[in-house]
């Protein structure tokens, strides 16, 4: 029996000719990564291991991007913790205030991950980098600490689930709502402990961007990681920001799946979870006409460039709801000076919505947008459980930055074509 593109990856990395589903191996790592929420905890296990050298500073990355700048006290005492374990152990890729950006838009953006790596990552929206054909998944602090000193990590091979994407994407429907419709279809555990693979001649007609959405959004359905083949897109995005020479696997022609979706892309509709899970998800026959408080277009999800652009082009000539807040977040400092050299951020203003330094903010309930009892959130960002972005009784609906941008002016849920 053949492999799957992850397991050829995985296969690879543990020096092995081959893999199974199940399989418990030792791979090596290309990348090892967390940020200022849980690279302390990673910190303190690595040193009561008695570690005193991490075993290769060039391949680990510490993005200090939740609450920075600093939020409170505490948020300034995590930064502080790996701040000085960064400086102590010589880490090479330390991002902070003036560098930092939302750690996956920032990696692939610095080129620190390319086709063919194997990453770990103490942050469970790791996974995001299958988007350029590498496996990538989100580990706990103690296996984050274990690959600092070791530069490996074990896994247990998983089995895949394969998406077939036929056509292409219509108006105003993008990479976002394609995960949302796939987690409302399969549930949030319908893809658990799973790869999800992405092929199809559909392929082509995502962007890069819309492929980064939607493996960022694989965990929500339980996946281990999400991954699509490295084909011209893909080429074409590593090129201009990668100098690792791509690694490229394809899965073999007799792989196996454990089950095996088709999905006509030009038949999706704008689609949106409703409180309180991913899977909640609904079209626009299924909204109504519940007021909203608050939209945040940003995050790891949808905080790139093409994401900004869309709400823009939305908001353009257009004002925020009298009463409603609007918060757009660049998930980087690039994508910020891209905004602002295309215009995107008067836009932004002139509608009267506010623009943030890149941080993971309002997305876990940090700062920069905290929701009080009974407000509405639509937000571009990938969870949306009780109390995810504030008070237990608040509500978030996760959407595309056109639907969020759409409702931002309408003060409901809404598409641009509402307008």
């Amino acid at each position: 029996m053949g492999m799957t593109q992850s397991q050829k990856i995985l296969a690879a990395h543990a020096h092995l000719d081959s893999v199974k589903a199940g399989q418990l191996i030792n791979a090596d790592l290309d990348l090892v990564l967390a940020n200022d929420i849980t690279a302390p905890v990673a910190i303190n296990v690595f040193e009561q291991a008695g570690a005193s050298c991490v075993k290769c500073r060039d391949k680990i990355a510490l993005v200090m991007d939740h609450f920075t700048p600093n939020k409170d006290i505490k948020a300034a005492e995590q930064v502080k913790r790996t701040r000085e374990f960064a400086a102590a152990q010589q880490i090479t890729h330390f991002y902070d205030v003036g560098k930092m950006g939302i750690e996956h838009a920032l990696l692939p953006e610095q080129g620190l991950v390319g086709a063919g790596d194997c990453v770990i990552g103490a942050d469970s929206h790791t996974c995001t980098y299958g988007a350029i054909g590498a496996f990538s998944t989100g580990v706990g602090s103690t296996d984050m600490a274990a690959g600092m000193m070791s530069g490996q990590c074990w896994f247990k091979v998983p089995a895949a689930i394969r998406f077939v994407l036929k056509g292409k994407l219509p108006p105003f429907v993008t990479g976002k709502d394609l995960i949302l419709h796939i987690i409302g279809m399969i549930g949030v555990d319908g893809a658990l402990y799973r790869s999800m693979e992405f092929t199809g001649e559909g392929v082509s007609a995502l962007s890069i961007d819309d492929r980064f959405t939607v493996c960022n959004m694989a965990i929500e359905a339980g996946a281990k990681n999400g991954i699509f083949p490295v084909d011209d897109v893909a080429l074409a995005y590593l090129k201009e920001h990668c100098k690792k020479e791509p690694v490229v696997y394809e899965a073999d022609e007799d792989a196996e799946y454990e089950r095996t979706y088709e999905i006509d892309l030009s038949a999706l509709l704008p689609t949106v979870s409703f409180p309180h899970l991913p899977e909640n998800t609904r079209t626009p026959e299924e909204w109504d006409d519940r007021p909203i408080d608050q939209v945040v277009i940003g995050s790891c999800t949808n905080g790139r460039i093409s994401d900004l652009r869309q709400a823009a082009e939305v908001l353009k000539g257009r004002k925020v709801k009298d009463g409603l807040r609007c918060i757009v977040i660049p998930a980087t400092n690039e994508i910020y000076l891209q905004a602002i050299r295309e215009g995107l951020v008067e836009t932004f203003i002139q509608a009267g919505a506010v623009v943030s330094t890149p941080t993971c903010g309002p997305c876990l309930g940090g700062y920069m947008g905290i929701l009080a009892a009974n407000e509405r959130c639509v937000s571009t960002t990938n969870r949306n459980f009780v109390g995810r972005m504030g008070h237990v009784k608040s509500e978030v609906y996760l959407a595309s930055p056109y639907v969020a941008a759409a409702s931002a002016v309408l003060g409901k849920i809404a598409t641009p074509d509402m307008l």
